[in-house]
């Protein structure tokens, strides 16, 4: 058998490592080779994208991406701005030599943490975990809409109906114009900083039909709009918002369903609708679509912390913060957001 080596993705690579991680099961849409682009071109970040190999042959992939700032820490994480991450590999050996490897470049880049998002391997007794933070949703879809349509909620199923009746209509967009200016003002509603237009702009350039946008129309306005994620037979419907006024129209459980329906149509078989922190109103509002929460494990290596990250809008201490964010005005957090969401991760 050949020797396992590790190796850093060159531009020749990427083709074959998308190829190994389209085969994977526990491979996701954060593991393709596009994302290193995205990442280091829009936000600014180091991207590490290690592999495995034994001869011409991939064994594992891991994706890592160094976050460094004085507000939020230093950090090595995979993968950062996305929802799962971590190796996906053939055998426990590439898995190894993968987390190894990601040991090694956060002692070498002195974070103060490593952060794999996903679930830690029984060998890894260093590693802490935690699964109470995030959870995520996804269901099989119906091949008939209309059968999707019954599986849900009834009062779901009003709101989707509400919709209808107030006149929206859902388009696909070829713009990531309407699409960013509703997403800066729903998540300055929720006292969250936007990433930058550059992000959105190079998604949808380097993704092409991969990456859609679906915005809902209500007297030639849009009002929502959602940009999904298309990976093998599944839909992600990830960056989401609504204006002020799309509640009362219904236009987000009506954006969601068109979401679903047109995926339906497509013959894609699952419907993904992304992490959201246990316990919040997001959370909610994914379980009442009927939609069975499973929890997101995490694992960490400790370097400079003492206990696991808090990162995160639930912590106590970013409340003002979040409050004042909410109330700031609109060009404001626009220009300043970007600043501080590259930070995050």
């Amino acid at each position: 058998m050949a020797e396992l080596r590790l190796r850093e993705l060159g531009n020749s690579d990427q083709a074959r490592w998308d190829r190994f991680a389209e085969a994977r099961p526990e491979a996701t849409f954060f593991h393709l080779a596009g994302w290193r682009e995205v990442i280091e071109e829009s936000l600014g970040h180091r991207a590490f994208y290690v592999f495995a190999e034994r001869g011409d042959e991939i064994t594992g992939i891991l994706p890592l991406i160094h976050v460094r700032s004085r507000l939020f820490g230093n950090r090595l994480t995979s993968t950062a701005f996305c929802d799962r991450g971590g190796p996906a590999t053939v055998d426990e050996e590439s898995r190894d030599l993968l987390l190894n490897e990601a040991v090694r470049l956060a002692a070498d880049l002195d974070v103060d943490y490593l952060e794999c998002r996903c679930a830690p391997p029984a060998k890894s007794p260093d590693l802490l975990s935690r699964s109470d933070l995030y959870a995520s949703f996804r269901k099989m879809l119906h091949p008939d809409p209309q059968e999707n349509l019954k599986a849900l909620h009834r009062k779901r199923r009003a709101m989707i109906r509400k919709g209808i009746g107030a006149g929206l209509k859902s388009v696909v967009e070829s713009s990531i114009d309407r699409h960013y200016k509703i997403f800066a003002v729903s998540v300055r509603n929720l006292g969250t900083p936007v990433l930058p237009r550059t992000y959105f702009k190079k998604l949808s350039q380097v993704f092409g039909k991969n990456c859609q946008i679906t915005s809902i129309i209500h007297e030639q306005r849009a009002v929502a709009s959602v940009m999904s994620f298309f990976f093998r037979d599944e839909v992600l419907a990830y960056h989401g918002g609504g204006l002020a006024e799309a509640r009362d129209l219904a236009a987000n459980d009506f954006m969601y369903w068109e979401v679903m329906r047109r995926a339906c149509e497509q013959g894609i078989k699952w419907f993904d609708f992304g992490r959201s922190k246990i316990g919040t109103g997001a959370y909610e509002f994914k379980r009442n679509w009927g939609f069975e929460p499973d929890p997101l494990t995490y694992c960490y290596q400790l370097r400079r912390l003492k206990a696991l990250p808090e990162v995160n809008p639930l912590n106590p201490k970013y409340q003002l913060l979040i409050a004042l964010w909410k109330r700031m005005p609109l060009p404001i957090s626009m220009a300043l957001g970007p600043r501080i969401v590259r930070a995050l991760g």
